[in-house]
């Protein structure tokens, strides 16, 4: 027998990062969606997590209002280990800050630390309104970013009264922006990008890879349309803002 046969590989790390506008817009039925579809994922991108021989997932989570603030501060946290705490919705929707903030987080001394490497994360960014600071100088620095470059990035707009320009502005295209309008398809939706985004992603190259960002956000994308049009007959499907 030998000597290696017993010893684990490393694996590499996949960080899903959730970019949450948490303004006062969003208070109630919004919010409340939010809080119990990433509790309710969890479990899944443990499970994730633990089927993958080359990657480990961990989370990292960004809520932005007036300011931005970290809610994994030290760092992301395994999926086994991550326990979601409910937040509330207050204030402003400061997107460029959640930028400058994510910026500093998306490199070697930052997030994206681990000494066994890194894939090129998922960046989940939800958002029911627009801009309140100035998004475009934290956005352009954001984009000079190569783990941003590299990332599979997706927006959802909740209700009508988001920003999609915004938001397609973030991802780099509006195919990879979905509008919702009431609580059921927004948990859907959570629970679809944080999943398949995750194990796209996981399953990709890393920042030093030859293989581009932009093959793990085509891919991604292509089940992202084939999701919207599986939703398309469902009540969301019919217009017009739900949030009762």
């Amino acid at each position: 027998m030998s000597l290696t046969d017993n010893v684990a590989i490393p694996r590499k790390t996949m960080v899903l990062f959730f970019v949450v506008d948490t303004s006062g817009s969003m208070e109630g039925s919004k919010i409340g969606a939010v809080n119990s579809a990433i509790e309710e994922v969890i479990p899944e991108l443990k499970n994730l997590s633990d089927a993958n021989a080359d990657a480990q997932i961990k989370i990292a989570v960004l809520e932005f209002s007036s300011g931005a603030r970290w809610l994994t501060p030290n760092g992301p946290v395994e999926a086994e280990n991550y326990v979601w705490r409910d937040i509330d919705a207050s204030g402003v929707t400061d997107l460029g800050d959640a930028c400058l903030k994510l910026n500093e987080k998306l490199s070697t001394k930052g997030f994206m630390q681990e000494a066994t490497g890194s894939f090129a994360p998922a960046i989940f960014l939800m958002s029911d309104g627009a801009p309140t600071d100035d998004y475009k100088t934290g956005l352009d620095k954001l984009k000079q970013n190569a783990w941003f470059k590299k990332a599979i990035k997706v927006s959802v707009a909740i209700g009508d009264d988001a920003d999609s320009g915004v938001l397609s502005e973030f991802t780099g295209s509006s195919e990879s922006v979905v509008t919702v309008h009431n609580v059921a398809t927004l948990k859907k939706m959570i629970k679809f990008v944080s999943v398949r985004a995750s194990e796209v992603s996981s399953k990709n190259a890393n920042v030093g890879s030859t293989e581009g960002g932009d093959s793990k956000q085509s891919a991604f994308i292509d089940e992202l349309n084939n999701f919207k049009v599986e939703t398309a007959a469902s009540a969301d499907a019919g217009g017009g803002d739900e949030w009762a």
